[in-house]
């Protein structure tokens, strides 16, 4: 007799061989057979949901499991989601700083182009 983790895998590997995605794959295993579908008015909003998507199924990939699995099943405690939050916002800074020195030099490059056009058009 298969044990519960052993079913499960043997259940994954199976849908996958189905050609299953990763999201119907959970969706079964949880007995989800329909997702509610949303029509968007903006799509900005649309977008930004589908990169939700996106990042949740990329997470589900490579930790196999859920936030809300991560949550209900003590993976993780307050204080790790704090230090989970506090590292992507320093993350964030950094890429805001980053951006900010891209853009000046795209600037600088203009304007040295722009330099150089206008002396070749005396």
């Amino acid at each position: 007799m298969l044990y519960h983790n052993d079913q499960v895998k043997w259940l994954t590997e199976h849908l996958k061989k189905i050609n299953m995605s990763d999201r119907e794959i959970m969706d079964a295993k949880r007995g989800i057979v329909e997702r509610q579908s949303y029509g968007f008015r903006d799509p900005v909003v649309k977008n930004v949901v589908d990169k939700f998507v996106s990042r949740s199924d990329v997470g589900y990939e490579k930790y196999g499991r859920t936030l809300d699995d991560e949550r209900t099943g003590g993976h993780k405690n307050l204080a790790g989601y704090l230090n989970d939050i506090q590292e992507e916002l320093m993350d964030a800074v950094l890429y805001i700083q980053a951006a900010r020195d891209e853009l000046q030099d795209l600037s600088e490059e203009a304007l040295i182009d722009k330099i150089k056009y206008d002396e070749e058009e005396i």
